[in-house]
C-alpha cells in the first residue's frame, strides 16, 4: 500500500499528550475557574477500558438509548459506546449518501456529480468515537438534499415558484453562495435542481431531516453537559483540495486539516491548540479559521461560557480519496489510523483533566 503524502512523519504520540497535559495546567484546566463554563466529574476508567466494555450500536432505533433515538424515516443514526465515558460528541453531517430516487431523477446532474458535494467517508474516517467513549452522530441523507449545517431556513428564493414566508433567511452569505439550507448548486457551481421548488417541498424535506438530526444533536450535548459539566462538539468535515469559484479561496491549493472554531468564539483556546498540536504533531500543514472559520452546527453550539465548546475539522479529500470518482485511494487507511490517534488523544486529554480535578 502507497503511504499517504504525511505517513513518513513520525509523531510520538506520548510527547503530544505530555504537552496536551501541559497545556492543561498553562491554562488552569486542572483547575477549572466556573467562567469557562467546565466543570469535570470523575470518570471510572480511561479510554484503554472503554475499549474492552465497548459495543458499537448502528441497528434499529429500539436498540439505542433513548437519547439516541432515531426518528422513524431515518436521517440519522448515532454509533455509540455501551458506556458514556467522554464529554465529546463527534458528527459527521455531510457524509450522507443515501439519495431519494425522485430527488435525483428531477436534477440537472447525475448520481455521482452529485456526491462531489458529499464529505464523502468522513464518518468512517472517525468510526472510532464510539471505542473510547464517545458518540459519533451521522447523517444519512445527502447534503445536497439538505444541508444541517445551516440555519433551519436559510433558503434562495429564486430557486421557489412561489413566495417565501417572511421568517425566512434569504439573505447569508451562504444563500448567497447557492448553498443554503436546500443548495441551488454543488460546491463546483453547477446547478442541482432542473425546476423549481415549492416551499412546502422544503419544508417536508427539514421537518423529515434537519430538526430530528438537531434534537438528537441537542440531546447528545445536553446529556454529556448533565453528567460532566461540559461538552465538546467535534463537527467533521472534508473539504475538496482546490478552493472553488464561489469560495473564499478561489482555485487556491488547500492545507492538509484546516480548524475552524469561529475565532476563538465557540471553544475555548486551549482545546482547540491541542487538536492542532495533535494534527501538526502527524505532520499535516493546519491552518485555523481560513477558509473555514466554522459552519451553523460550530456557530450555534458553541458557547463556552455555557460549557458547551465546538470545533470544526476540515481535511482535504486529497489525502485520503479520489475527488473525481468518489473512490477511497490507497492513503485512506493511513488518514483513518491518525484520526482514531487524534480521537485517542482527546480522550486521554479530557480523562486526564476529570481525572485532575
Amino acid at each position: 500500500m502507497t503511504p499517504c503524502r504525511r505517513c513518513t512523519v513520525a509523531a510520538d504520540p506520548a510527547a503530544i499528550l505530555a504537552g496536551a497535559v501541559r497545556m492543561l495546567g498553562a491554562h488552569g484546566l486542572l483547575s477549572l475557574p466556573d467562567t469557562r463554563g467546565l466543570h469535570m466529574a470523575k470518570t471510572e476508567s480511561g479510554p484503554a477500558r472503554s475499549a474492552a466494555l465497548c459495543n458499537v450500536v448502528a441497528g434499529p432505533s429500539s436498540r439505542l438509548r433513548q437519547e439516541d433515538s432515531l426518528p422513524a424515516q431515518r436521517s440519522h443514526e448515532v454509533l455509540r459506546p455501551r458506556r458514556v465515558m467522554l464529554p465529546i460528541v463527534f458528527t459527521s453531517p455531510h457524509s450522507g449518501s443515501n439519495y431519494p430516487e425522485d430527488f435525483v431523477a428531477q436534477s440537472r446532474l447525475g448520481r455521482l456529480a452529485l456526491r462531489r458535494s458529499e464529505d464523502a467517508f468522513v464518518d468512517e474516517l472517525f468510526a472510532a468515537a464510539p471505542a473510547y467513549g464517545a458518540p459519533l452522530l451521522r447523517a444519512l441523507f445527502p447534503r445536497a438534499y439538505i444541508d444541517v449545517n445551516r440555519e433551519p431556513f436559510e433558503l434562495d428564493e429564486k430557486m421557489f415558484v412561489d413566495r417565501l414566508p417572511a421568517h425566512i433567511n434569504v439573505r447569508s452569505k451562504r444563500v448567497a453562495a447557492g448553498l443554503g439550507t436546500i443548495a441551488r448548486v454543488i460546491s463546483s457551481g453547477q446547478e442541482i435542481h432542473a425546476r423549481k421548488l415549492r416551499f412546502e417541498e422544503a419544508l417536508d424535506r427539514i421537518h423529515r431531516h434537519y430538526f430530528p438530526y438537531h434534537r438528537t444533536l441537542q440531546r447528545l450535548i445536553d446529556n454529556r453537559r448533565s453528567r460532566f459539566g461540559y461538552c465538546i462538539v467535534v463537527d467533521c468535515h472534508s473539504m475538496p483540495s482546490v478552493g472553488g469559484l464561489r469560495d473564499p479561496d478561489p482555485e487556491h491549493d488547500r492545507a492538509d486539516v484546516v480548524i475552524g472554531d469561529c475565532f476563538g468564539e465557540a471553544c475555548a483556546p486551549y482545546i482547540t491548540d491541542m487538536i492542532e498540536e495533535t494534527l501538526s504533531g502527524f505532520g499535516y500543514v493546519v491552518h485555523r479559521n481560513k477558509p473555514f472559520a466554522g459552519g451553523f452546527t460550530t456557530e450555534h453550539y458553541g458557547n463556552p461560557r455555557d460549557g458547551v465548546h465546538a470545533v470544526q475539522i476540515e481535511l482535504n479529500r486529497a489525502l485520503y480519496m479520489d475527488e473525481f470518482r468518489i473512490a477511497r485511494t490507497a492513503s485512506f487507511a493511513c488518514l483513518e489510523a491518525r484520526m482514531t490517534r487524534l480521537i485517542a488523544m482527546l480522550a486521554q486529554f479530557t480523562t486526564q483533566a476529570m481525572a485532575a480535578e
